[in-house]
């Protein structure tokens, strides 16, 4: 797989402690929604004994004209350096890699779940979806604490109203320690709430990204409803919590 070296377009705050990342996207360069890249900072001023690599999925619908990864801000070598670049900045990117993309099952309903910032390929998917006029049922599960730490959340909303095939069902667990006014869901993600979408569990394919204990969970309450193992795909965000 090829690398390239791109230069940073500009850095972009999607939540509390949330940043995106703008890259040029190098010629020819094409990708599945989905897909994630390998960044490799240059030289920077400090790093540890994990290196100055990191996977990131591109946040980035395939249609748009930069390439964006997205990703909560820690105290890390890493992170402390990649917050600290400067546009025209230069990195490192390899890829693209995974296969935590659509199926070509067309005709059946899709459901993400998403936890925090788990939510990034869900963003590429539903916007490339929307772009290239897919009538397939989308639907999105998008859990967080507070609406202050929802990249995204106001985007994939005005993409409800592009897209009527897209549904976005945000919920907060934490939504009493907002500074906002939050009116709608509330709670953990449980069956009900899933079935109140979707009438019964089994039929759709289901994409799941977040927190392990996010995944895991589930993974175990759509097993439990009868949902087959091939239907469930999983990629787990650790060190998020």
């Amino acid at each position: 797989m090829p690398t390239h070296r791109v230069r940073l377009k500009k850095q972009q705050e999607l939540a509390e402690s949330t940043l995106g990342f703008h890259f040029e996207k190098p010629p020819g360069f094409t990708y599945q929604a989905g897909q994630f890249v390998n960044l490799t900072l240059l030289d920077p001023p400090e790093t540890d004994a994990k290196g100055n690599t990191r996977s990131f999925t591109l946040s980035s619908a395939p249609h748009e004209d930069d390439l964006m990864v997205a990703t909560r801000m820690r105290d890390t070598a890493f992170k402390r350096a990649l917050g600290h670049l400067a546009p025209g900045a230069e990195v490192k990117l390899g890829g693209p890699f995974g296969n935590f993309i659509l199926s070509r099952e067309a005709s059946r309903a899709t459901v993400f779940v998403a936890g925090g910032i788990g939510v990034t390929p869900f963003r590429s998917m539903a916007l490339d979806a929307t772009h290239r006029k897919l009538a397939r049922p989308l639907f999105l599960f998008y859990s967080n604490r507070r609406p202050e730490d929802a990249a995204f959340l106001d985007e994939l909303t005005q993409a409800t109203q592009c897209n009527p095939s897209f549904h976005l069902i945000p919920l907060m667990t934490q939504a009493e320690k907002s500074d906002r006014v939050w009116s709608g869901l509330t709670g953990r993600l449980n069956e009900g709430e899933v079935k109140r979408w979707l009438k019964r569990l089994e039929g759709p394919e289901y994409y799941i990204a977040g927190p392990p204990a996010l995944v895991a969970a589930m993974q175990q309450m759509l097993k439990a409803g009868g949902v087959r193992e091939e239907d469930i795909r999983s990629d787990e965000f650790a060190g998020y919590e």
